[in-house]
């Protein structure tokens, strides 16, 4: 009987020690700090649901659930009128209010815009990421001349400045782009504000690769690829670049609603998408004729623009604490 204790105890060590101990994945542990962080949680609730809403937007449209084209002027009072009611003609039926003059619905115009935003900002993005990891890697990995040269053409191209650029050129490239496709003048204004964002934005990607590329590459297990007979092709797909997406997802989601503020700015001075087509830039461009008479219509889109820009702001700032390897320390 006195010996029970001591074969308890015993027994109690024994379990412990048969305890499976199971490690965690880098997206686990992101995931784990992405979810102790609430502003980030937020932020990316209202991601999710501004991207749905712009996937969603065409559909919409074609069941009438929205209504982003069509004129109803007897919600103006008549052709060239403000909107009848309060506050821009916010209702039920009009969430945001009705466009002066011709009083189409501003809540569908406004989703329909954020869709074509969306389109810009993402397929810029998605040019300026295959450009500039493509450049980075090459650029630390080669290093040597071919490393001086991409350098100094990724400095050459910082050295424009993309909104002059993209006014400058706006109206040459579109016509030549409209000439091209023979369609109005949506599309060719949509692929050269593509093309132009993301020609600009790689160089600010390829300096970030490169810079972690040139401390990857002298870690153990480059070398020992190099010392195995490994080809470029496997350095740069197989050692390197599961190493890179981190950096390339936070920068992601930081340059985003830049593009997506850049491309209303560019509509908001004349440059980028026009009315009748709905983009934020045309929205805020016409809403400033009736900044006085109808507050409304500068507000609603305002604000909807701002939360939009804010909520992937906050979620890249919030991805790049939850993947920085010294968080958790700090």
């Amino acid at each position: 009987m006195t010996d029970s204790p001591a074969v308890e105890g015993h027994n109690d060590v024994g379990l412990l020690s048969a305890v499976p101990i199971a490690g965690r994945t880098p997206w686990q542990i992101t995931w784990s700090r992405l979810k102790r962080d609430r502003v980030t949680m937020v932020a990316f609730g209202a991601s999710v649901f501004f991207v749905v809403l712009a996937v969603s937007a065409p559909l919409m449209t074609q069941l009438g659930w929205i209504d982003p084209y069509n004129n109803h002027y007897d919600l103006v009072g008549g052709l060239g009128s403000l909107p009848l009611g309060p506050f821009g003609g916010v209702s039920w039926q009009h969430w945001m209010g009705v466009e002066p003059g011709t009083g189409r619905d501003i809540f569908s115009r406004v989703i329909a815009g954020l869709t074509v935003s969306l389109i810009v900002a993402t397929l810029a993005v998605l040019i300026s990421v295959v450009l500039g990891t493509v450049i980075g890697l090459i650029s630390g990995t080669a290093g040597g001349k071919v490393d001086w040269w991409l350098s100094r053409m990724t400095d050459f191209v910082l050295t424009f400045p993309q909104t002059l650029m993209l006014i400058a050129l706006s109206t040459i490239v579109i016509d030549v782009l409209q000439a091209a496709l023979n369609t109005d003048r949506t599309v060719p204004s949509m692929v050269f504000m593509i093309l132009v964002m993301g020609f600009f934005g790689w160089p600010y990607f390829a300096r970030i690769i490169r810079g972690q590329v040139l401390s990857l590459k002298e870690r153990e297990f480059v070398e020992a690829a190099q010392s195995l007979g490994a080809g470029r092709a496997r350095i740069y797909f197989t050692e390197l670049l599961p190493h890179l997406w981190a950096p390339i997802l936070v920068y992601t989601t930081l340059i985003m609603p830049q593009n997506i503020a850049t491309e209303a700015a560019l509509g908001f001075l004349g440059v980028g998408i026009q009315s009748p087509t709905p983009s934020f830039g045309s929205i805020l461009n016409d809403s400033v004729n009736y900044a006085r008479a109808d507050p409304a219509y500068f507000v609603f889109p305002g604000i909807t623009l701002f939360l939009v820009v804010l909520s992937f702001n906050l979620l890249g700032d919030g991805l790049r604490d939850a993947l920085d390897p010294k968080a958790d320390r700090q």
